[in-house]
């Protein structure tokens, strides 16, 4: 946000504003006592999921509308671990989504077309591009296309074709791509890409989305981009 101002995209006024109308809490019941709308962001596992989901459906109010940030667990598998899937829905918002514009909304077999509805109008408030998906597939629209290009980009680097600085390069300079597949998944953590890509695997059973050697070993050794100050690049 302070770079944001540096920038002139918002002013200090804004800036100031923004985190006074954040509250933040470690205690779920507080967090969630009185809340509308409620966007889940946890690790990418989905028995953590539904335990947390089952905790939200006690503690928030009957009204409430649950959605998960996950692109890769279809909230169908998430919302029966609750008394309300008719409220329960995907919200899937990109990296770094004071930046990104786009938001994924998916609903489940038994979401209901008002939270749907609501998720979308919420979106839209936000000042973001909604895109309602209507059936569920793991990864939705924009991870599966990148989920792609990411597998080819660690194939290549495997097969010593070309290292991982060049392959970013060729992705900004010949696909125009504000950075390049390294780069993307050293600022979303490593870990995390390494679950999407283990939950897809243990889904599908297609050994084309088993997580790559090298990205295997990198979460193994901790090295999961500029959170922990090394990834496939050092900060």
């Amino acid at each position: 946000m302070s770079r944001r101002v540096e920038k002139k995209r918002i002013t200090e006024t804004e800036y100031k504003m923004a985190f006074a109308r954040m509250h933040l809490t470690t205690d779920l019941a507080e967090a969630v006592g009185t809340s509308d709308f409620i966007v889940e962001a946890i690790v990418e596992k989905l028995e953590e999921k539904r335990q947390l989901f089952a905790k939200l459906d006690e503690l928030a109010p009957k009204h409430a509308i649950l959605a998960t940030n996950s692109s890769t667990i279809v909230n169908s598998k998430i919302a029966t671990a609750t008394s309300r899937p008719d409220k329960v829905c995907n919200m899937h918002f990109f990296n770094p989504p004071l930046k990104m514009d786009l938001v994924e909304v998916v609903t489940g077999p038994e979401t209901s077309e008002e939270t749907a509805r609501t998720a979308v109008k919420l979106v839209k408030k936000l000042g973001k591009t909604p895109i309602l998906l209507r059936k569920e597939i793991s990864g939705f629209i924009a991870n599966r296309l990148l989920g792609a290009m990411n597998r080819e980009a660690l194939s290549l680097l495997e097969q010593g074709i070309a290292t991982h600085e060049e392959i970013d390069l060729a992705a900004r300079e010949a696909l125009g791509h504000p950075m390049g597949p390294f780069a993307l998944m050293d600022m979303t953590g490593l870990d995390v890409n390494y679950y999407v890509q283990l939950q897809q695997y243990e889904e599908s059973g297609d050994p084309l989305l088993k997580p790559s050697r090298i990205l295997q070993e990198k979460f193994e050794k901790g090295e999961l981009g500029r959170k922990s100050g090394k990834g496939f690049y050092t900060y």
